[in-house]
Order: C-alpha cells, then sequence, then structure tokens
C-alpha cells in the first residue's frame, strides 16, 4: 500500500481494473453498461452525480457505472456506485448522499469522456455504446437517474459493528474494506455473488 497516497487512492486503482459491466451482474438486452469512475489517470472528465439544477454540489463516487437505457428521446440510467468510507463520519456523509429522496438525482456524462473509447485499445467512442446518443454529442449528457445501488467499503470494526446492529436500506450493500483492495478481486466468486443481487432483476422470478 506504500504506492498509494491515499486509502482512496489504492482504492480506485484497483477498481480501473474492474471490467465495464459490474462483476456478477448479468448482461441485459438492448442495455449498454460503462464504468464511468475511475477513468483513466489521463482522463479530462469523468461522470459525476448531481441534484437537478445544481451547479456547485456533485456527488463524485469511488467507482461510478452507468447501465443505459431508453430511447433517444427518453433516455434514462440505472447506476452501480462504489463507496470506500475509511471513517465512520466519512460513510455517514456518503450514505446520506444517496438516502431515499423524492429528489430526482441526474448523472452527467461530459463530453471527452463520451467522445473517448471505452477500452484504449478499442476505438470505438463511449456514446456509440450508450445506445441513447444518434450522433456525435457536443454538449454533456445529462440523464435522469431510474435505479441506483450502492456499495459501500468499510474498515473492518465499522464493517462488523453494521452487520450486527443496522438494516441496510433496499439499495445498500456492504463489503469489507479488503475486498476492494484485493488484487483481482472482481474475480471474488462472493463478491460476484454480492453484486449480482444489486440488480432490479433480482427481485423477479428468473425467466424458465
Amino acid at each position: 500500500m506504500d504506492q498509494f497516497r491515499s486509502l482512496d487512492a489504492m482504492v480506485q486503482a484497483r477498481l480501473r481494473k474492474w471490467p465495464q459491466r459490474p462483476p456478477g451482474l448479468a448482461a441485459q438486452v438492448n442495455r449498454s453498461w460503462l464504468r464511468g469512475r475511475p477513468d483513466t489517470p489521463q482522463s479530462q472528465g469523468q461522470p459525476f452525480l448531481k441534484l437537478p439544477g445544481s451547479s456547485r454540489l456533485r456527488t463524485l463516487p469511488d467507482g461510478l457505472w452507468l447501465n443505459f437505457g431508453g430511447t433517444p428521446q427518453e433516455p434514462f440510467v440505472d447506476i452501480f456506485a462504489i463507496e470506500a468510507c475509511s471513517s465512520l463520519p466519512n460513510f455517514l456523509d456518503k450514505r446520506s448522499r444517496f438516502a431515499p429522496s423524492t429528489q430526482s438525482l441526474m448523472a452527467v456524462c461530459p463530453v471527452p469522456w463520451l467522445l473517448a473509447p471505452a477500452v484504449a485499445d478499442e476505438g470505438t467512442p463511449r456514446w456509440r455504446l450508450t445506445g441513447v446518443l444518434r450522433a456525435e454529442p457536443v454538449m454533456p449528457l445529462v440523464l435522469p437517474v431510474r435505479d441506483l445501488r450502492v456499495m459501500y467499503g468499510l474498515k473492518s470494526r465499522h464493517y462488523r459493528d453494521l452487520v450486527h446492529s443496522q438494516v441496510p436500506h433496499a439499495h445498500e450493500f456492504f463489503v469489507p474494506m479488503e475486498t476492494l483492495t484485493a488484487e483481482r478481486g472482481d474475480e471474488d466468486p462472493a463478491l460476484q455473488s454480492l453484486v449480482g443481487r444489486a440488480s432490479a432483476a433480482a427481485n423477479f422470478l428468473p425467466s424458465l
């Protein structure tokens, strides 16, 4: 860990190696997953979350995956976010940003991010992969968040306390911090099983 300046930097370095679709989530017909955060260190802009009308207050999760859907006339996005929480106050602050609310949450995709390829070795720009843009964008793509799921990484003592004393909201999932900092953590079957439940599809009887 000495090579990383902070716990967040270490988590983001690991998440940068995760695939474009959250590990454990099944592919969906006519839906496209893209990893929005963390992008490459050279990235000129990464997606973020905000409330409608807000120009300053932004939520920048440590990890953010976007599942684009709908039509060009009525697009939306489902999100899977990851937050590494180094302290209890840090956890409570981050948790409050995703608390159930009557307000809408918006996902903003900057133009440089949309124009860049999802995979460095491939030339297809992200905007073509979203399925909701018909032409190369010249303005940020701002979409309403239809569904969100959040995974919190907690230090061991905080994780143990939460397991014994808290009832998570339906959109919340929790793991020990070591799960996020582990090499090739996305290949962990236990993590994949947990992430596999972080989907609206998990609330329905599987199709036969």
